[in-house]
């Protein structure tokens, strides 16, 4: 185990390793000291894909390693570009280049300026200086670490599958694509509509999980962002494969809390995880 206290844990196989890495971005949990945030904690915390690295605790088991943050997403988001500024957020114009998202526009860019009720998350604006610890403390060391891990992978093996772990609520809210109020499947994988991994894996994925009798759907309602797009070429076998859980199946989203499902999930997903070895090995 690697680990930075406070931005990321790195959890590697003991032997028999393979080039398939999971990745875990919004779990995170341990807030900064500095993070002087004045919405509702629990409403803040809504923002996270709570215990998401926890389901996937076992992928060491399988060759596989697992990146997960510490850090939350409303502090800085790992799956934004550095670009992704909210200027609405800064007390200055921002330094650098700025190419923001449909994302900035609802206050969830590279930091979020809203939570997930559409209320401030701060009372201030943020200078360029505190913009800027957060990117070199928090979101580089993030994606130094998995793109070391891809580069390693790919250079050893000729190929890596990169999996980047998520959840999402069984509602959509006012900030989704799609409006608020509407339910998902219970599994959504994201391959960036056919860019970011080999259409072969994304279909053995499915097959996978409707085998075990789950819902799944593609591209809808997120088809991938920053994690997936950044480090994918399939066509070098650099594939890169985004997947969210629905969050009823494994806790209740108002407490944020583990529900009776939560080890049964567990359980699919290491299913899901040992499938994954076998097919990695078999490609290589």
């Amino acid at each position: 185990m690697k680990q930075v206290p406070g931005v990321y844990t790195l959890h590697s196989p003991g032997s028999a390793e393979l080039p398939l890495l999971l990745d875990s971005p919004h779990s995170g949990t341990s807030y900064p000291d500095d993070f002087d945030y004045v919405s509702d904690l629990q409403v803040l915390r809504r923002a996270e894909d709570t215990w998401i690295h926890e389901l996937y605790q076992d992928a060491p088991e399988y060759g596989a390693s697992l990146l997960q943050a510490e850090f939350p997403r409303s502090y800085i988001d790992p799956n934004r570009a550095l670009e992704d500024i909210d200027q609405a957020l800064l007390s200055e114009p921002w330094s650098g280049p700025v190419n923001v998202s449909a994302k900035t526009g609802l206050g969830i860019g590279l930091i979020w300026r809203k939570n997930q009720l559409n209320e401030n998350i701060y009372d201030r604006q943020l200078s360029n200086a505190e913009v800027a610890h957060r990117i070199e403390q928090y979101w580089k060391p993030y994606h130094q670490q998995l793109e070391q891990q891809i580069e390693r992978y790919h250079s050893q093996f000729g190929a890596v599958w990169h999996v980047d772990c998520h959840s999402m609520p069984q509602l959509s809210n006012e900030t989704s694509p799609e409006g608020p109020g509407v339910e998902r499947a219970e599994f959504c994988l994201g391959d960036r509509h056919g860019t970011s991994c080999d259409p072969e894996f994304v279909e053995f994925t499915a097959g996978v999980l409707k085998d075990m009798g789950y819902v799944v759907a593609l591209n809808t309602p997120y088809a991938g962002v920053e994690l997936v797009r950044a480090y994918s070429d399939p066509g070098q076998r650099r594939n890169s494969l985004q997947l969210e859980i629905r969050r009823d199946l494994y806790m209740d989203e108002k407490a944020l809390t583990r529900s009776d499902n939560f080890t049964a999930l567990r359980t699919d997903l290491n299913t899901l995880m040992k499938a994954w070895a076998e097919y990695v090995k078999a490609k290589l």
